[in-house]
């Protein structure tokens, strides 16, 4: 098993990618989410590619148009289909006993792979995906839903220190009293990306996995607007948006295995 740095076309720009070998013929295709190249998080894609190659998986990442080392404009994941399927072909292309590839997403990248009815790939795992619709008039922030404030009032009322607080005067009364208010709304609608999303994930025939790491405000945002039951999801119970933990960490390469593997 090895590491290549190689580039490969997107129509007429030149996309920097990275393949960590491996004999399977199953393969994973790691979509970058946001603006982030495709190390990740602080290079913890790097890292899980590395330990996914190690079980015998094929692992390619890349960085999609206008970032990191790729060329053209970044027109954000609303624009990236073409990107997913341009470094699909690639994958495909170096490696050649490849019969099965699972694209692995987290937060917009997952968003992405919804709206392109998963861009060719065979199978899904959708991480925390992003719904959240920016408000101009807020500058792009969105309050937390009330689901996701209400859960963590309860958390808050489970820990000893926090009633502590509380009783001690040490709590802002005043924020306290807007965060009960903001709880007590009722779910907003889902958002035109989210209904877009759903749609997408429709046309799509393959093997799909949804994980919500559930201290993760943006997978908060998605349960409001997504069917709870819907049997695809598994929950990571506390876990973070990018999966920082150890436990957590081992939790979604459990669950990428298990896909790799199906």
């Amino acid at each position: 098993m090895s590491r290549h740095a190689l580039t490969f076309a997107c129509g007429s720009k030149t996309l920097a990618g990275t393949l960590d070998t491996a004999p399977g013929g199953s393969g994973l295709l790691i979509v970058s989410g946001g603006n982030e190249i495709r190390a990740g998080a602080f290079g913890g894609q790097a890292e899980m590619a590395a330990r996914i190659a190690r079980a015998g998986f094929p692992v390619f990442r890349f960085d999609r148009r206008g970032i990191g080392d790729s060329e053209g404009e970044n027109r954000g994941f609303r624009h990236s289909s073409r990107d997913i399927a341009a470094a699909l072909d690639a994958f495909r292309g170096l490696v050649p006993q490849l019969a099965r590839v699972v694209a692995f997403g987290n937060c917009d990248a997952a968003s992405a792979l919804m709206l392109a009815k998963g861009a060719g790939c065979d199978a899904l795992v959708l991480s925390n995906p992003w719904t959240i619709e920016a408000d101009e008039s807020t500058g792009g922030e969105t309050a937390p839903p009330p689901a996701a404030i209400r859960a963590r009032y309860a958390e808050k009322l489970t820990n000893p220190r926090e009633i502590m607080r509380l009783a001690s005067g040490g709590v802002n009364l005043g924020k306290l009293a807007r965060g009960v208010v903001q709880a007590l709304k009722a779910p907003p609608p889902p958002s035109s990306l989210a209904q877009e999303m759903a749609e997408g994930l429709a046309g799509y025939a393959g093997e799909v996995r949804i994980l919500l790491a559930t201290a993760d405000r943006t997978a908060q945002v998605f349960e409001t607007v997504w069917k709870k039951d819907d049997p695809r999801i598994r929950r990571c119970e506390g876990g973070t948006h990018a999966y920082v933990d150890p436990e957590h960490r081992a939790w979604l390469e459990a669950q990428l295995l298990a896909m790799l593997r199906a």
